[in-house]
């Protein structure tokens, strides 16, 4: 090989290995589905999910029941991340619950927002 091959080849090599770095890399994801239950606006009992939710994002639960921003209840965290979940919305306040991968929480445990990590 000559050394202008040689140079261009390492020329190639390194162009390619910063545009690997100035990639952006795909938003992470936990596996799986994360479920609630909730009380529609007319009285029905229904299930919400979230599949594969991003990671490290707040997500705001459906406003559930007959009046805006009623708590959902009994979570189920079936993803591979852990959730956190809270009773206020956008993931604040004081009163919150981690649940592990595959744990479910009873229907006392309210909540509005969740966390995954």
């Amino acid at each position: 090989m000559s050394a202008r091959s040689l140079t261009a080849a390492l020329g190639a090599a390194c162009s390619a290995f910063v545009l690997l770095l100035s990639a952006p890399g795909s938003a992470s994801a936990a596996t799986g589905q994360f479920r609630y239950a909730y009380t529609t606006a007319e009285g029905y009992e229904a299930v919400g999910f979230l599949n594969h939710p991003v990671s490290g994002e707040c997500i705001n639960l459906r406003g559930p029941g007959s009046e805006p921003g009623s708590a959902a209840r009994t979570p189920k965290n079936r993803t591979d991340a852990t959730a956190t979940v809270f009773l206020d919305p956008d993931c604040e306040g004081d009163i919150y619950y981690t649940l592990p991968p595959g744990a479910g929480a009873g229907d006392r445990l309210r909540l509005r927002s969740v966390v995954f990590s």
